[in-house]
């Protein structure tokens, strides 16, 4: 995938992409709706879907990532994601419940595992030379946090994790992506994004002229005629597309 003579750069998204994102949503699930009915047959993965999906509506609706940091108008859209996600599959959450839920989502939020390769294939691609960085949607601090976390600012420079809160553009906005190019002095031509999310990912991605992997691991369907350059489902297939 390198070219000789060009600076190559290689972004990645954070959440549900370097990690395992389902976790703590699951987690919360259970401790809230478990005592409200059976979850015998509950679809995790089809409602964190949904709970991204609602989450990236109505953070529009509030004015996007710039505006979502701490304070009332955005706990009360947090809370209100998993009313609206829980509904679906038939849990009618009381403003109590959804509260509790979202808590005990924030919880354990930031108790990060990166997914099985992850940090390997990252040390790999910054020892051959490849411009490395993130892209993620949120707010500064809570994305920050997770960073953190994950123990990135070793292998990823600050200036490369670039959180939509504080540029002010969120993903899909193609001025994300345009500004990483400037940021790095680097073409289009020759940048590549991994992302987890059809909407914000590889819409974005594509339409500012990238290389899109989709890292598909939840066996999403497809939204829209965009096409990524590759689609796999686990860091060991992303490994392959760059160390031979």
């Amino acid at each position: 995938m390198r070219q000789a003579d060009k600076r190559q750069a290689i972004f990645f998204d954070v959440d549900d992409t370097l990690y395992d994102h389902l976790i703590p949503f699951r987690k919360a699930v259970e401790q809230v709706a478990g005592p409200l009915g059976s979850l015998e047959g509950f679809p995790f993965e089809k409602a964190y879907h949904r709970l991204r999906y609602h989450s990236d509506m109505l953070s529009l609706a509030l004015g996007g990532a710039g505006a979502m940091e701490e304070g009332a108008a955005t706990e009360a859209m947090r809370v209100r994601r998993f009313r609206l996600t829980l509904a679906e599959f038939g849990f009618a959450l009381s403003d109590a419940e959804a509260e509790a839920m979202q808590a005990a989502y924030i919880g354990c939020q930031y108790d990060i595992t990166l997914f099985e390769g992850a940090r390997a294939l990252l040390e790999e691609l910054v020892r051959q030379g490849w411009i490395v960085g993130l892209i993620t949607n949120g707010a500064p601090a809570h994305q920050r946090s997770k960073i953190e976390a994950m123990q990135l600012d070793e292998l990823i420079p600050r200036e490369r994790q670039l959180i939509s809160g504080a540029l002010g553009w969120d993903k899909p906005d193609r001025r994300v992506f345009q500004y990483a190019n400037e940021l790095t002095d680097t073409e289009p031509a020759n940048s590549v994004y991994v992302g987890d999310s059809w909407r914000n990912d590889v819409i974005g991605a594509a339409e500012a002229g990238w290389t899109v992997i989709w890292f598909n691991h939840r066996g999403a369907e497809r939204e829209s005629e965009h096409e990524p350059a590759y689609v796999v489902e686990s860091f060991a297939e992303l490994r392959n597309l760059f160390l031979h």
